[in-house]
């Protein structure tokens, strides 16, 4: 490892490198050191879009476009479900966005299949 290379997201000095990219153990960002310094690779493409393809910010309302079963349960949240207070994660499964739905209570959603309303 190097001493100068630190994450570019917590600070943490433990990051090692998996082929062409840099991990950080700790929060689990990954960037290239060659594309603009050290630059969070989430961030490049840090806009997380709904099915229709707009931009979703924290705290937006969405409608789910799609049923959905719940895993591990039989449970569905329907087509046409208002989601209100949305908060954006970063997430390696695709499930980047967390909230709480009535009745079922919090869970994970894919941007694909929610609507921003």
């Amino acid at each position: 490892m190097t001493d100068e290379l630190k994450c570019s997201k917590c600070g943490s000095e433990h990051v090692y490198p998996d082929g062409t990219l840099w991990v950080c153990p700790d929060c689990g960002n990954e960037w290239n050191p060659e594309e603009g310094g050290q630059a969070d690779a989430g961030n490049a493409s840090a806009e997380i879009k709904d099915a229709n393809g707009n931009v979703l910010v924290d705290g937006d309302s969405v409608t789910v476009v799609k049923d959905l079963k719940v895993k591990g349960s039989s449970l569905v949240v329907k087509s046409g479900t208002k989601v209100k207070n949305i908060r954006l994660v970063d997430a390696t499964d695709g499930h980047n966005i967390a909230c709480k739905i009535a009745g079922i209570g919090a869970m994970n959603l894919k941007s694909e299949f929610v609507k921003k309303s």
